[in-house]
């Protein structure tokens, strides 16, 4: 009896085992159909270090959205170079803004103004929202609605293109639809979001692609190659 009960126990145990490695490997992956969503994307900071931004043109990315500038003083010290870099190596390149919740949204614009070029073309301008890594104070859809729409003004008025607006699940839930209305990048791990409003999909935060050593996010954009031309074109 004891044999059987032990016997068990390592079947048990094995069985976790594969079903836990059959997930990991299908969460590495995971891509959504290429033949829906042709374009795909990146999003980095500094934290990806070094890149090989050719390689990585070379790797089915189309178009990468750097992050710029956080807050109203904080600036990416990769941004100069990635932007560069990558507009070098052939992809479209657009700029982010982590926005805080303890800072003027007026001073946060002047921020990204003052930090991403007005003279060459670029993606529309990015304003993430998001609880991690932010204050630790939450503001209610009508404070935020206030401080975003202090800074979305002055942001569009000099990159003269409307904003896009990325939320991660959690902020989504209690911002969207009581925010400025934009169009969305939304974070949706291993699952196809389930509404249809959005240009950027965000499908996975562990992404591999070769010339950046680690992980990176990677990205689907809706409308395929004709939508990522009209992103990039310059402003009327």
């Amino acid at each position: 009896m004891k044999n059987r009960i032990v016997l068990f126990g390592l079947a048990s145990l094995g069985l976790v085992c594969f079903v836990a490695a059959g997930g990991y490997l299908y969460f590495r992956s995971f891509s959504p159909d290429r033949d829906k969503y042709p374009v795909r994307g990146i999003d980095v900071s500094h934290h990806q270090g070094q890149i090989d931004w050719r390689r990585v043109a070379a790797d089915d990315v189309a178009f990468a959205v750097i992050k710029a500038t956080e807050g109203g003083d904080h600036v990416d010290d990769a941004f100069s170079t990635n932007l560069r870099e990558a507009r070098a190596a052939g992809l479209a390149v657009g700029a982010y803004h982590f926005f805080t919740f303890c800072r003027s949204g007026a001073d946060q614009a002047k921020n990204f103004i003052s930090v991403v070029p007005h003279d060459q073309p670029l993606l529309p301008p990015v304003v993430d929202i998001e609880f991690g890594g932010n204050c630790p104070q939450r503001p209610t859809p009508e404070q935020l609605s206030t401080e975003l729409a202090a800074f979305l003004g002055p942001v569009e008025t000099a990159f003269g293109k409307p904003a896009i607006v990325y939320l991660t699940d959690e902020a989504a839930q209690i911002f969207a639809g009581r925010i400025a209305a934009r169009r969305l990048w939304l974070r949706s791990l291993l699952l196809e979001p389930d509404r249809d409003d959005w240009v950027y999909w965000q499908y996975h935060n562990r992404g591999r692609v070769d010339g950046i050593n680690g992980d990176v996010d990677l990205n689907v954009l809706q409308g395929g190659a004709a939508m990522l031309a009209a992103l990039s074109a310059p402003p009327r």
